[in-house]
């Protein structure tokens, strides 16, 4: 009989060809007997949802085998979609090496189904001969995932279930009592589909949240997003519609109406996505599927059974595993074997419970224990959503565990309790010492709780982390409130994460160290704000922690809390460091979430006041950058250079390089906007030199993202310079993305008009592109809009003058409303020259004579003669030739005096057109000396088409 039974073959609705069972079938470096697949003798590891599609292709290779006829055959009897057999293809491609050197084994044929295209040869089977089994390559775990679960007992089967479940249905929930295993199997999960994913698991814990509005933000930050409004669902959707991911969501209970809709949105949109929801109770949304979870089976408490019939139980099994592991050495006798059967019946099969019992038993040994669970552990399941989240998981379990250990214990485990999430040893000492309780017995009870399961423990480079189980915590914090001591220790606490922060601060620490801090410093924030006892540190706890969250791009968050903190303001912190950090994350905080306001100047205006008072330079220096970039935005380019000067003084007082060379970059960055591109040249130049010393900063640091190598870029251009500007650009097409998301917008905005300039439209549309992807997926709304008028000027640029037109008639608007005017005078100079070109000449002009006035308003800029010269060019379509040319010869003189040869350039070109028509003797004497200024950039746009008009002259 072949290989694909009988049986088999039925099941896919018709003949499936052959392999014989004692054939081998090669293919390239492959052979495959039976269900073993081997690469040059070597055994290949391959799933086998994936196994089955390669013998069924194998069996007819060459034939295209429908896509319903696979899914019958592997998914024999299910309901599977379609991508369900993509996921198991790409698999199995990536494993035979599909692609690589030209090789091809599968082909997906559009509409049809599947072939199997390389040759395959069959050949007698031989007896296999042994080899040595070689560690398959595997895809390396992100580190934000947990550890892999080590003697993970009686749910192998259910994480094989579950992954096949996920890559059939997309949407599982993993249902259960607490305790009972939940996260384990989701941890185990997300390494054992890492592969399958290509590296690509995001595993959320939502156990420490507790404010369900936090939900999205804190998705959308696990997955590296910006978050600058209330809601990011939407780019967190936008984030996930085209990628390929596992997401995990554990812990989802106490905020499951949130986690629901957002879980929900994610399925409907994302149909690459695979969700794992764990809960105690069911999301209740389109697509779920839920996997209840049971108990570990455990003996029947009536049957008679040996030590080896019992310890063929998981429940069991898992109990002596735990129990050797806390230092019993008894053998297990057929005598034991009723008492396990009895306390494993007690615990009901509950992972937790059974672990937290069998690691006494080394201290009070089998019998004893058994004794202690009929009198004192009763265990409580309740799944209403309107119980306290977390307080009756395990609640009896925790009462026994409670009163197996020490009075001292006792005392440690409480104070622990109110850690939001992992804990330092630092942490334990700061909450938990005091007269009564000295640090060296802290130190004693920490390992206590450690070795009793109370608090796990976690390796973090040198050091350890520390962290109570969520259903212990509720347990313990309750305790803590039944001591009344619950508001001594989390004061206590937020002052402990106060002065962490602070120290973070003053060490430069690396925001991943910082950002363990995040669930801590959330929670003793509510805590002061919640209570009178908290008054007094509202307003540095809120400093510190504002800071943190500018760090992490939670600028909603910096904004919220610094409000409310500003609003506490006593006389005591008016005008001191701590309103000076406030004001400086509120301002900073507003110009993304609530654009370019005037809440947000007032701010940092407010900020710089107090920091020159008290002559903090590094905030100073920090708070004059975040005025600077304001006035960018908003295209006030008067107050540039001197906000700059300002910064470059105040780096020359700290004395650090890294800061030197950041007011160098804000200089240039000044001096270009505000149209002085010599002196930009020169700062930008220096800047430059010592950027090294920028790169290694950290976000903390005062001068962190000063980077001159994008506005040089532009100024090199408008230099005359334009091959070095593109030198400049160029490695940002096929860039990684960095971590500041906002920088990385503003790169992309630079570029473009670089490759704009220069007439390289099919990478103003590259840049264009990314920057709509990126501007999305993070929420950053103001940059959506400039991406459009980009996008609109390359279609102008192509001869699609109406499209354009339309798509600058939605941009403007949205840019003026956002007071975001740094982009908005381009695009207002292109919609007028296309009206124009469109027959409304006047229309056109008058736009751009307001466009003129608003920027002379505020002091000029870099772009005013390229503003003055397309007047010229439409004063001289409208016949105005005096005007036109009194426009143009204002062009060109003030580009000669930014010392921008480039708008020179076409200045001179647009007069030899108008002289041309006026009849002038000689009209290209002029252009031809400003064309020969020029040492590079020939082939670029506008030189091309100076040579073309200099022709006359060779």
């Amino acid at each position: 009989m072949s290989d694909l039974s009988a049986g088999q073959a039925s099941r896919s609705g018709g003949s499936t060809g052959t392999i014989l069972d004692l054939d081998v079938v090669s293919f390239g470096p492959f052979s495959l007997r039976s269900r073993l697949l081997e690469k040059d003798g070597v055994p290949v590891k391959l799933g086998s949802r994936a196994t089955d599609i390669l013998r069924l292709l194998v069996s007819r290779a060459g034939e295209v085998v429908p896509k319903s006829e696979i899914l019958g055959f592997a998914w024999h009897g299910l309901s599977v979609e379609e991508i369900s057999l993509r996921v198991h293809v790409v698999e199995l491609r990536k494993v035979l090496g599909d692609g690589k050197d030209g090789v091809r084994y599968i082909t997906n044929i559009p509409g049809r189904g599947y072939c199997f295209v390389a040759p395959v040869e069959r050949r007698q089977r031989a007896q296999a001969p042994l080899h040595v089994a070689r560690p398959s390559e595997k895809t390396m775990a992100p580190p934000s995932l947990p550890h892999r679960p080590d003697r993970m007992v009686g749910r192998d089967d259910i994480v094989r279930e579950l992954a096949a479940r996920l890559l059939r249905d997309r949407f599982v929930t993993l249902r259960g009592p607490g305790g009972i295993g939940k996260t384990t199997i989701a941890a185990a999960l997300a390494h054992e589909m890492c592969d399958t994913f290509e590296g690509n698991v995001c595993f959320l814990e939502f156990g420490s949240l507790k404010d369900a509005a936090l939900v999205a933000s804190t998705v959308a930050a696990t997955l590296g997003l910006v978050v600058h409004h209330d809601d990011p669902s939407g780019s967190i959707v936008n984030f996930l519609r085209e990628r390929r991911l596992l997401l995990i969501l554990d812990s989802c209970e106490h905020v499951i109406d949130e986690v629901a809709r957002l879980a929900e949105n994610i399925y409907r949109e994302a149909p690459g996505i695979a969700l794992l929801a764990t809960s105690r109770e069911s999301l209740l949304v389109e697509g779920e599927q839920i996997f209840e979870l049971v108990p570990l089976p455990g003996p029947p408490q009536d049957a008679r059974l040996s030590a080896d019939d019992v310890l063929a139980y998981p429940a069991v099994r898992l109990f002596v595993d735990r129990a050797v592991a806390a230092g019993h050495r008894g053998d297990v006798t057929d005598e034991d074997a009723k008492v396990l059967t009895r306390i494993c019946s007690k615990l009901d099969g509950i992972a937790l419970a059974i672990e937290l019992a069998a690691a006494r038993v080394g201290l009070y040994g089998l019998h004893e224990m058994a004794a202690m669970l009929d009198s004192r552990l009763q265990l409580e399941w309740r799944g209403r959503r309107t119980a306290p989240p977390r307080q009756q998981t395990l609640g009896a379990t925790l009462d026994w565990s409670f009163g197996l250990i020490g009075e001292g214990e006792r005392i440690v485990f409480q104070r622990l309790a109110i850690f939001a999430g992992h804990f330092t040893f630092q942490g334990a000492i700061a909450v938990a010492a005091e007269a009564d309780m000295p640090e060296d017995r802290v130190v004693e009870a920490l390992d206590q709780l450690v070795a009793k399961s109370l608090v796990s423990v976690r390796p973090d480079g040198s050091s350890r982390r520390y962290r109570l189980l969520d259903a212990t915590r509720a347990y313990a914090l309750q305790k803590l409130v039944d001591r009344g001591q619950v508001d001594v220790i989390a004061r206590r606490h937020a002052l402990f994460v106060h002065r962490a922060l602070e120290a973070g601060m003053m060490k430069q620490a690396g925001s991943g160290q910082r950002s363990d801090l995040l669930a801590d410093a959330r929670a003793a924030l509510e805590w002061s704000y919640g209570n009178e006892d908290g008054a007094e540190l509202r307003v540095p706890l809120a400093g510190s922690c504002t800071r943190l969250f500018v760090e992490l791009n939670l600028l909603n968050e910096a904004r919220i809390w610094s409000g409310r903190a500003l609003l506490a303001l006593d006389d005591a912190n008016r005008g001191g460091p701590w309103e000076l950090e406030l004001q400086s994350a509120l301002g900073h905080a507003f110009m993304f979430t609530e654009r370019n306001s005037e809440h947000a100047e007032a701010a940092l205006r407010r900020g710089l006041e107090i920091a020159e008072a008290i002559s903090d330079h590094a905030n100073t220096f920090r708070l004059l950058s975040r005025l600077n970039m304001f006035y960018r935005r908003t295209g006030s380019y008067r107050h540039l250079v001197p906000t700059a000067r300002h910064a470059e003084r105040v780096a020359h007082l700290i004395g650090d390089t890294a800061g030197i060379a950041g007011s160098k970059a804000l200089l240039g960055v000044s001096y270009h906007l505000a149209g002085n591109q010599t002196e930009a040249q020169a700062h930008l130049d220096e800047g430059v030199r010592d950027d090294a010393a920028l790169r290694g900063t950290q976000p903390g640091h005062f001068a962190y993202s000063r980077t001159p190598q994008i506005p040089l870029a532009r100024v090199l251009w408008l230099r005359g310079f334009p091959n070095r500007a593109v030198e400049c650009v160029r490695p940002l097409v096929g860039a990684s993305v960095p971590r500041d998301a906002v920088m990385h917008c503003i790169a992309l905005c630079w570029s473009a008009s670089v490759f704009g300039w220069v007439g390289d439209w099919p990478s103003v549309e590259t840049m264009t592109d990314r920057l709509v992807a990126h501007a999305g997926m993070h929420g950053l709304v103001p940059y959506e809009a400039v991406a459009t008028g980009f996008r609109a000027q390359t279609m102008i640029a192509r001869g699609e003058v109406s499209g354009g037109i339309e798509l600058l008639r939605s941009a403007l608007p949205r840019l003026h409303a956002d007071r975001y005017e740094l982009y908005a005078s381009a695009f207002a100079a292109d919609l007028s020259r296309g009206m124009a070109a469109l027959g409304l000449a006047t229309e056109g002009a008058q736009i751009l004579q307001e466009t003129i006035a608003r920027v002379e308003q505020e002091g000029g800029g870099f772009d005013m003669p390229e503003l003055l010269r397309l007047r010229g060019e439409l004063e001289a379509r409208g016949g105005d030739l005096d005007a036109a040319e009194a426009s143009l010869v204002a062009s060109a003189t003030l580009a000669e005096q930014q010392g921008a040869l480039s708008w020179r350039l076409r200045s001179e070109m647009s007069l030899v057109k108008l002289r041309s028509r006026q009849g002038a003797h000689d009209p290209l004497q002029q252009l031809a000396n400003t064309y020969a200024r020029f040492s590079e950039g020939l082939e670029t746009a506008d030189l091309r088409a100076a040579r073309l008009m200099l022709m006359p002259l060779a």
